[in-house]
């Protein structure tokens, strides 16, 4: 007989609506798991027992008085169902560390408004998942207590990052799903690492998240999750709804074909796509791209499967872009450099996150000026390049997951180098504020994954495409020894 974990999101919550299943007896089953493997996988750097205990019952008491959120999934999507806030973003009275030792001890006041919309939208959080510090690296290996978070599907390698501690969770079962961020790959890279589904959304498509306000629009927030159903939930769980089914925040898309729910719009008839494919990446103009057997034979595993279900397919190649590279590095070290860290301070940080804010701070003006308006061609390029595709696909990452302890931390310039060979197929989207989705092709004995590509505001056209390809493959069904 299965146990709760073994079964999918959307199936929880469905008996959760139902009456089946109370969130109090779901919230007890993930924290149980929690406390069983944490301290071997470290998913979680805090773990907010009584409050998620709490917050559970207020909900199982408005539905025994007859709330009618609890059997709507429409209006209350993530009613009673357990994630985890990502450790970057803010939940009033819970310790936020950000991943760095130097903010060990802050509490914050006030809630992000990604947590509040999953709040609104009936989640219950468990507590916050790790992150590097600040969530800078690709990897997660922070100096904090317990903070290197482990692959569920080999424990001496990494999770990526920076939503590293979410996709372990999600994969080791500590959680039916979890939200995180991307400003370079951070959900694709960690989900494609554990074997797992991530949707970084359209710029300005998850309100909290949205990337209209960070610097060159790179950082968004979206979800991860063992299946494209379970990631279309968490998706509408992220974008809050008024009454009237439009989205609160005046800078969110409207998606093709109005505001239906993503997980409706899956029932939607499938059509027949044209699909481009390349290994492009625009950090090959600067820094040696080598793609693994592995990654290479599962892209083209997916083309030949994309074909076989009746989609035109074709390789398409952007035109090169030398530009790219100084620009990208001039905005991740410029926006970093506004990080309110004094000298004190900055003396007891990591070796990377130091050496990526002291060169920002190094920055002329002019410097950054000049890299927004080189990024903002490159947007306006790739658009252009891959107009003409419903779809493009590359792969997910460049290698296998990187063992613990592969970055070097002591040259800042060297990782990272690293970082853009480990992952050289990811930034570029969040220049251009597409939206893309890895998707967990195969376990050899380590994950691997495809990275499909859409147009603006595409985000249904990807899952539709993603969930043909889960028929297919079952992914949804694959667990760690570790589960």
């Amino acid at each position: 007989m299965s146990e709760l974990h073994d079964l999918s999101a959307v199936t929880q919550r469905r008996m959760l609506a139902s009456g089946e299943l109370r969130s109090l007896e779901l919230v007890d089953h993930y924290l149980d798991r929690i406390a069983a493997k944490n301290d071997e996988l470290r998913g979680f750097i805090t773990v907010t027992t009584d409050a998620a205990r709490e917050r559970a019952e207020q909900l199982d008491t408005q539905r025994d008085a007859g709330d009618e959120a609890a059997s709507d999934l429409h209006a209350a999507p993530l009613w009673g169902m357990p994630f985890g806030d990502k450790d970057l973003t803010d939940r009033a009275g819970v310790p936020t560390t950000y991943g760095s030792r130097a903010m060990v001890g802050y509490v914050p006041t006030e809630t992000s408004a990604t947590p509040l919309a999953m709040d609104a939208a009936g989640g219950v959080s468990l507590g916050k998942t790790n992150t590097p510090e600040f969530g800078f690296p690709s990897y997660t290996e922070n100096l904090l207590e317990g903070g290197v978070a482990r692959n569920p599907w080999d424990t001496s390698r990494g999770p990526g990052g920076s939503s590293g501690g979410a996709a372990v969770s999600v994969a080791a079962g500590l959680l039916p799903f979890a939200p995180g961020s991307d400003g370079g790959g951070s959900i694709r890279i960690p989900a494609a690492a554990c074997g797992l589904v991530g949707l970084k959304p359209s710029r300005g498509r998850v309100p909290g998240g949205s990337g209209v306000d960070a610097l060159a629009g790179l950082a968004v927030e979206g979800p991860i999750g063992r299946s494209i159903e379970d990631v279309a939930l968490l998706l509408d769980g992220m974008i809050p709804r008024r009454e009237d089914d439009r989205p609160r925040d005046q800078f969110a898309l409207t998606a093709p074909g109005g505001e239906r729910s993503y997980l409706e719009s899956l029932h939607e008839p499938s059509r027949r796509l044209k699909i481009g494919w390349n290994t492009w990446s625009p950090w090959a103009t600067d820094y040696e791209i080598t793609l693994d057997d592995g990654a290479a034979g599962v892209l083209e595993d997916t083309v030949r499967l994309a074909e076989r279900l009746g989609h035109t397919v074709e390789r398409v190649e952007p035109r090169p872009f030398p530009e790219y590279v100084r620009a990208f590095r001039a905005i991740w070290q410029g926006g970093a450099s506004a990080m309110p860290l004094d000298d004190a301070t900055l003396a007891g940080i990591e070796p990377l996150t130091r050496w990526i804010i002291e060169e920002g701070r190094k920055l002329p003006a002019r410097t950054v000026v000049e890299a927004l308006r080189t990024l903002s061609g490159f947007e306006r390029q790739i658009i252009a390049d891959y107009d003409s595709y419903d779809v493009v696909l590359t792969p997910s990452l460049a290698m296998s997951p990187r063992p613990i302890g592969w970055y070097d931390t002591s040259d800042g310039n060297r990782n990272f180098i690293q970082q853009c060979q480990y992952t050289p197929y990811t930034s570029y989207l969040n220049v251009a504020g597409l939206p893309a989705i890895t998707l967990p092709i195969a376990v050899d004995p380590l994950p691997w994954g495809v990275q499909a590509i859409g147009r603006p505001g595409t985000e249904s056209t990807l899952l539709r495409f993603g969930r043909e390809l889960e028929r297919e493959l079952q992914w949804q069904d694959r667990h760690p020894s570790t589960w």
